[in-house]
């Protein structure tokens, strides 16, 4: 029997990280993806009871994981003591229910230390943003995969967006690390989606994490890659919620309604200030605070809030999307 792999065949992982593989799969089958927001109180200080309280209404919905401190959570905008506060309270209020994700980016030394405190924060597994800045060519991408790959044990999921694509032979090479278990693409580069799939070892994770996944939902999953992050999940579950559903059970009068009359304008939207698809929709999750039972309060700078005419278009936009779930 020969000892050669082909790029299809099953990594030996180890058990813990096989497990957590597992319960990720498990819950990208069975629901969405949590990105939650960081809860900030009027001073700009991390909000603990706040938090807590939105991350009981995240969790009422039941995404299929947690992924704490990542884009949405304004991982950038986090020191890495107060980052290990918040994953440690993302941990004990998931209570093992699902797995929780802790991003972890910048260059090396800084992903590492990020890596290692969320390590000792409890978290299942680690989300790598793409590094600060530059673009690297691929052996610069694959060495600083490995080496925060190292730093902890914990189970490790690549991100591609922005500054940083895989080549497919770059991808086999690193799924073949046995602590890294998984791809999000934020490219929506479908034909390079279908490559990456086909160079990756079976069991490999890959999920949709475009800005808002829902429009490009049906097309991924073509390129066998149903699964999806959304950021609507983090002001309006009951919307994402229902379109997940919809789409799952091929429900293409909900999927259409909800493109419609929600997601497409929430993108055009979404397009109209820089940096909305974190301030646009923190507002949105301040708009429905008491629905929430928490106000998650501002973004940080370099961040800055909608304006007030956007804020009245998203109170409309929810209202409407509200309303078309409720049908």
């Amino acid at each position: 029997m020969s000892d050669v792999t082909t790029p299809r065949d099953p990594v030996d992982r180890p058990a813990g990280v096989r497990e957590t593989a597992e319960r990720l799969a498990e819950g990208m089958r069975r629901s969405v993806l949590a990105f939650p927001l960081t809860a900030f109180g009027p001073d700009g200080e991390f909000a603990p009871a706040e938090f807590d309280a939105y991350l009981d209404h995240q969790l009422a919905a039941d995404p299929g994981a947690l992924f704490v401190a990542c884009g949405t959570g304004e991982f950038f905008n986090l020191g890495v003591e107060e980052y290990e506060r918040i994953v440690t309270a993302a941990v004990r209020r998931a209570a093992g229910r699902l797995p929780v994700v802790a991003g972890t980016g910048y260059g090396t030394p800084l992903a590492v230390e990020f890596a290692r405190a969320a390590q000792r924060a409890g978290a299942d597994a680690l989300l790598l943003l793409p590094p600060y800045l530059i673009r690297s060519p691929q052996e610069g991408l694959r060495a600083h995969v490995e080496a925060v790959a190292a730093a902890t044990g914990l189970p490790l999921i690549v991100y591609q967006r922005d500054n940083v694509t895989f080549a497919p032979e770059t991808l086999a090479e690193l799924a073949r690390v046995p602590t890294v278990i998984g791809l999000k693409d934020g490219h929506s580069d479908l034909d390079r989606v279908q490559r990456l799939v086909r160079a990756a070892p079976e069991g490999f994770l890959f999920f949709n994490g475009a800005p808002t996944a829902e429009l490009q939902a049906r097309a991924y999953a073509a390129t066998g890659v149903p699964a999806y992050s959304s950021a609507v999940h983090a002001f309006a579950p009951e919307i994402a919620g229902a379109f997940f559903r919809a789409l799952g059970e091929g429900d293409d009068a909900t999927v259409d309604g909800l493109l419609d009359g929600f997601y497409i304008p929430w993108v055009r939207l979404r397009d109209k200030g820089t940096g909305y698809p974190v301030s646009l929709v923190k507002a949105a999750a301040r708009i429905r605070a008491k629905e929430i039972g928490a106000d998650v309060g501002p973004v940080r700078s370099p961040l800055a809030e909608p304006a007030p005419e956007h804020l009245e278009e998203a109170r409309e936009l929810i209202r409407t999307g509200l309303s078309l779930v409720a049908r």
